[in-house]
């Protein structure tokens, strides 16, 4: 039987059909029997209905229904409109795989949930899902307060239970009134049905008595007082409507209808209801909004933690709005309890809604000061939105390093997933909480969707966590992957996500790396129209061609790289080489070897996405030509000798005398008579402000400023070496290393390792040393530059 509804137009079918007269409009029932016809005088509805649609395999009810959407954070990252958090946050992965210009080589992954695409498979996936092994309660915070009870629908106090045999009756009721009922018994009958046990309920919604009385209820909409009207929403909680059923559409029109009759706390509480029922009603939240702008006044801790909550799930904040609702935060803040900090933060992240780094460091210190009472969920909550916004907050990390070793043995793969994604975001890396979550995460494995395993390879080698750390951790993620193969026809991204966290810390399963790489799924991740999954196999290819020589699978087209990589380098250039830094080293090396055609920037591994200054020595020690562009190379072979003079004369500038040099003490030695003392010319350097290497004064002699232009022997092991020695030049940031260490963050680890097999000596121009000599004389450049050169090989 097909029960339609439908909007200005006729529905025409081989069946029979019967026209039930509405008072606003015209209902369409297509039954068995019976025809009626009826003039249409403003248009007519059409109430889908399909019996099998009341009995989802999926959603067993509104709490289970509710709690799934919630554990799918991913959905708040649309790939439709650019989030904050893709154009802000710039040092976590981000939800579209771009490169980011302020990183100069950080990958990004996305981790939202795009639309699904429509494939056929010849092996379509029958897994019998897993319940969760941790459930958690997303509305937990709804029980900080009474005032909560008239915004919001506890779904945990089901109504008072009937029995299907007192529900018979007034299911009889419907074919005995059928018109003749009122708006108070349609409602009526909906919240008694809706009391029946949950067992019960699928039996009613496929009564074809249920069915005239939803169509009853549709012609009675208008007639519904406000107080009936929440109260049919809320009995469609119970009963379980489908979030799809069209019938809802109706409702929320006429909700948005009747907006501006209803107090902000009944918009909320429909809000809510809406959200229990699992459907997206953005035309009704848009009036809302509008309530609540001309309602901030009455906007306290509990509406504005519901609100947050409500936001977060609608996945949106206006932004006229966010200014005031953070003003209205900061007021309030320290009035709010540990479960609303959590749902403050969850709606903040899920909403994608920026607020200042002040404000978010205030909420950050609110949480930690009451830390230990606060539940897993919460915690998680904080963390997301610190990934989100980016904000270091120390002391509360550390305070992380204490708690969730403690609570790891009791959390859900998805919750671990996001702590520890969360500290791979901020570049923090605690062994406390790594080892604490890999004991954990093995026995977690049959929880793990394809996305949480791959998420945990990412955080992890993004982290450079070894595999010696954990034997267990990496192979039974790794199988994990393996168990799920169907799931990367869906999502692409997950698997190169899983796979380039094992890449960075050498880890190569060589199976999955040939389906990554297969034509098929190249041209399955190229077909994305939301993510930019092009850099990432390049990445992959390019890992595998240096890291597995024997690698005989399929490889990308040489077209495609050669496409990836031109897009890369035109990015670099304008971008990470338009870098002060970057423009800086390359002009003082120039300098200190003697022209243009002594350096060359260039991506040497283009795969790692990153610049370097390429520069050939000879076995001598002296510079040869690298940049095949530069026409002086094209008139002699020899490399050029200007500036230098003749070798090893005056003094060799080494790391010792330059430490001697940058201290902050005389060079002369007080303690030694100054007649003792041979008086030298004297170039005298004012400090500069700012300056963290070189920041005292520094005297520098003749002989030392002549040597500065001059290049020390090579020593011994450079002088035996036969052939070119390459130099890989790399200027660091801070975000290549892991907060305050030097430990480097994956990708640049992996470009590290990579370097020196394709043949290279790497030497770094760390961003501590190189960033505070941009403001100090070339000589003090050159000394630096002469001794990293030099001294390290």
């Amino acid at each position: 039987m097909v029960y339609s509804v439908c909007c200005r137009g006729f529905y025409s079918t081989e069946r029979t059909r019967g026209v039930f007269p509405c008072r606003n409009e015209w209902i369409v029932l297509h039954m068995a029997t019976g025809q009626l016809s009826s003039p249409l005088t403003s248009g007519f509805i059409l109430l889908y209905y399909n019996p099998s649609s009341y009995h989802r395999s999926v959603w067993n009810s509104a709490n289970s229904r509710s709690q799934a959407n919630n554990d799918e954070d991913e959905e708040c990252l649309s790939a439709h409109v650019p989030s904050f958090w893709q154009q802000t946050n710039r040092y976590s992965v981000s939800c579209s795989r771009h490169l980011s210009s302020s990183k100069n080589t950080l990958l990004d992954l996305a981790f939202n949930k795009s639309p699904e695409p429509e494939i056929s498979s010849d092996h379509p996936p029958h897994r019998k899902p897993v319940p969760p092994v941790v459930k958690v309660n997303s509305r937990a915070f709804l029980k900080c307060r009474p005032e909560y009870a008239s915004m919001s629908l506890d779904l945990n106090q089901r109504p008072h239970p009937v029995k299907w045999e007192e529900a018979l009756p007034l299911l009889h009721k419907v074919t005995v009134l059928k018109g003749s009922m009122k708006p108070s018994d349609v409602s009526h009958f909906l919240v008694e049905l809706s009391r029946l046990h949950p067992d019960k309920i699928p039996s009613v919604r496929g009564d074809q008595r249920f069915i005239m009385l939803l169509r009853y209820s549709v012609e009675h909409l208008r007639l519904f007082s406000q107080p009936q009207l929440l109260d049919v929403l809320q009995a469609f909680v119970w009963l379980d409507i489908p979030s799809a059923h069209t019938v809802l559409e109706l409702y929320e029109a006429e909700l948005s209808r009747r907006s501006g009759q209803m107090s902000l706390r009944q918009l909320m509480f429909a809000a809510d209801m809406w959200r229990c029922i699992g459907k997206q009603v953005p035309q009704f939240l848009q009036h809302l909004y509008d309530s609540v702008r001309l309602n901030l006044g009455q906007v306290e801790v509990p509406e504005l933690v519901q609100l947050l909550y409500i936001m977060g799930e609608g996945r949106q904040c206006p932004k006229d709005l966010i200014l005031p609702l953070e003003q209205i935060l900061m007021c309030h803040l320290k009035r709010l309890h540990p479960e609303e900090v959590g749902a403050v933060c969850l709606g903040l992240f899920k909403s994608q809604t920026s607020i200042s780094e002040g404000a978010v460091t205030r909420i950050v210190d609110k949480a930690l000061s009451f830390v230990k009472e606060m539940s897993d969920l919460a915690i998680v909550n904080v963390l997301k939105y610190m990934r989100f916004s980016y904000v270091f907050h120390r002391p509360w990390l550390e305070a992380m390093a204490q708690e969730v070793p403690q609570r790891a043995h009791r959390m859900g793969v998805k919750g671990l997933m996001h702590v520890v994604l969360a500290c791979s975001a901020v570049h923090y890396r605690n062994d406390n909480i790594l080892n604490a979550i890999a004991e954990r995460i093995p026995s977690l494995v049959p929880h793990c969707r394809s996305k949480d395993s791959c998420k945990l390879l990412w955080a992890y080698g993004t982290l450079g966590f070894l595999p010696v750390q954990s034997p267990s951790f990496y192979p039974s993620l790794t199988e994990a992957l393996r168990q799920r193969k169907v799931e990367f026809l869906r999502y692409p991204e997950h698997l190169l996500t899983g796979l380039l966290g094992l890449a960075f810390v050498s880890q190569f399963p060589e199976d999955l790396i040939a389906l990554a790489l297969s034509p098929e799924f190249v041209n399955l991740a190229l077909k994305s129209k939301q993510l930019d999954l092009k850099k990432d196999l390049f990445t992959l290819d390019g890992a595998v061609a240096l890291e597995l020589p024997h690698w005989t699978g399929p490889r990308l087209s040489s077209e495609l790289r050669e496409e990836v990589a031109e897009m890369l380098w035109k990015f670099a250039q304008s971008d990470v080489c338009q870098k002060p830094e970057v423009q800086e080293a390359e002009a003082a090396l120039q300098d200190l070897l003697g022209g243009e055609e002594f350096v060359c920037k260039r991506m040497i591994l283009p795969h790692n996405r990153s610049i370097d200054l390429e520069v050939h020595l000879d076995s001598a020690g002296q510079p040869i030509p690298v940049n095949s562009e530069s026409p002086e190379q094209s008139s002699s072979t020899s490399p050029s000798h200007q500036g230098w003079g003749k070798l090893n004369i005056g003094v060799t500038i080494t790391d010792e005398l330059l430490a001697q040099l940058i201290t902050a003490k005389n060079i002369t030695d007080p303690s030694v008579p100054s007649s003792r003392v041979k008086p030298k010319t004297v170039h005298r350097l004012q400090p500069d402000e700012g300056g963290r290497v070189f920041d005292s004064v520094l005297d520098l002699t003749s002989d030392i400023t002549e040597t500065l232009n001059k290049p020390s022997s090579l020593g011994s092991t450079c002088q035996e070496s036969k052939g070119t020695v390459k130099v890989a030049v790399q200027i660091t940031s801070r975000n290549h290393y892991c907060s305050q260490s030097q430990q480097l963050l994956g990708l640049h680890a992996m470009k590290r390792r990579q370097l020196k097999m394709a043949g290279y000596r790497v030497v770094e121009l760390n961003y501590h040393e190189w960033v505070p000599l941009l403001r100090k004389s070339r000589t003090e450049k050159l000394a630096y530059l002469h001794c990293k050169m030099f001294d390290s090989l």
